[in-house]
């Protein structure tokens, strides 16, 4: 079977695949044949309908199977984020890891109100287990149990995290994407990220065929056109026989690996046995009870909350964030995390004075400051008291720092 490009461990953090996001727009550039490969010929637009079709159904199969994720930011180390935690759930520990290495979830899946989620650590481990009404999350590390109850109905009858009463269940996907409960993506949610990324500076091809947790799979090759764009191309490896997501991939320019990746290890088309959504908080345990937290971008405030944040410059794989500095003075940080509140619980002052020291001084006629470049995203901290960052080449940082708002 012809390869174009090797399979490798797989990964895409929530992080990355958000930048990719980014860049939305209409009318993608689709080719229309894919070469002579093992699994029946579909164009790219058949793929599409394909998955479309398979997401709106909102069925998804039951399984089981275990997903890696695999970041290579190239981030400096910034400490800043050491205290990054959201809430209940896995350790600030596991939730930073996730910026490089490789890291595990496992899943039982035989419903969207039925299911389980297991993230191991080095020396615990972290499950969302789920039997019909009932919702636990388990946290060795801290021997806590929390019972979780869905949120207080919306207004029109409907819950604010769910569709179609899930529990958080985003759009007839995977149950409980990023959130409290699991930084991590699933191949799926990543997948729905990355072809929102698909507008009119993107070609959409179909790519050689690919194994992936030994099942045959097409590739859905999203390449951006921009000559800013950081990003090489997007790759999204759909099942042969199912046509949901196996796998994501993020290549940037001048890269043989990829910088994320998020696919399934090893996947199982079978019913889980009924005692893996069974729980029972070991003696001992500190149990506690809290209300379920909506995915951040089902919740009907992000929309808002994504407007006090900044605006957007540039459209596409050239869209730059820019948003304002925020002001948090160094002693107020403490109070902050100590009961979670803040803005993301993260020590803001320290995590500034981190990008500074790693960033390098530059200016131009947009003025002056100091910039930090990675594989996948450049950021600029302006000494006006900005903060531009995008998937983009340092100029088109300059350009935008350059527009006056």
């Amino acid at each position: 079977m012809a390869k174009r490009a090797r399979a490798v461990r797989w990964g895409v953090p929530v992080a990355a695949v958000a930048v990719v996001a980014a860049a939305v727009g209409t009318g993608p550039v689709i080719a229309a044949v894919r070469g002579d490969q093992a699994l029946p010929d579909r164009t790219a637009e058949q793929l599409l309908a394909d998955v479309a079709r398979t997401w709106q159904s909102g069925r998804m199969p039951p399984m089981s199977g275990t997903i890696v994720e695999t970041a290579s930011l190239g981030l400096p180390s910034l400490p800043g984020l050491t205290g990054l935690s959201g809430g209940p759930g896995p350790s600030a520990a596991s939730v930073t890891s996730l910026l490089s290495g490789s890291h595990q979830l496992k899943i039982w899946y035989a419903g969207e109100d039925r299911f389980r989620l297991m993230l191991p650590g080095e020396m615990s481990e972290t499950d969302v287990v789920a039997d019909g009404d009932t919702v636990w999350l388990w946290d060795s590390a801290a021997n806590k149990a929390t019972r979780l109850t869905a949120p207080a109905a919306a207004p029109g009858g409907g819950h604010g995290g769910g569709h179609g009463g899930g529990h958080g269940r985003p759009e007839g996907g995977f149950p409980l994407g990023p959130g409290p409960a699991s930084p991590y993506a699933t191949p799926e949610q990543a997948a729905r990220q990355a072809l929102k990324a698909a507008g009119s500076d993107t070609a959409i091809s179909v790519g050689d065929d690919v194994t992936v947790a030994g099942r045959a799979a097409y590739q859905i090759v999203l390449t951006p056109t921009s000559a800013d764009s950081l990003i090489k191309d997007v790759r999204v490896a759909l099942d042969g026989e199912k046509l949901m997501p196996l796998r994501v991939q993020v290549y940037t320019k001048g890269a043989a690996e990829p910088a994320f990746e998020v696919g399934f290890e090893s996947l199982s088309f079978t019913a889980p046995a009924p005692e893996n959504f069974s729980f029972t908080p070991p003696a001992g345990a500190k149990v506690e009870q809290e209300t379920a937290t909506p995915p951040v971008g089902h919740r009907p405030e992000a929309v808002a909350e994504a407007h006090d944040r900044g605006s957007v410059v540039g459209s596409g794989w050239d869209s730059v964030l820019v948003t304002s500095l925020p002001e948090v003075p160094a002693q107020d940080v403490p109070a902050q995390q100590q009961d979670g509140k803040g803005p993301d619980s993260l020590d803001v002052a320290a995590l500034l004075d981190g990008l500074k020291g790693a960033a390098t001084p530059v200016s131009g006629q947009w003025g002056s400051g100091r910039l930090l470049r990675t594989k996948v995203v450049s950021i600029l901290i302006t000494d006006d008291g900005r903060l531009l960052a995008g998937a983009v080449t340092p100029e088109a940082l300059y350009r935008a720092a350059g527009v006056k708002g």
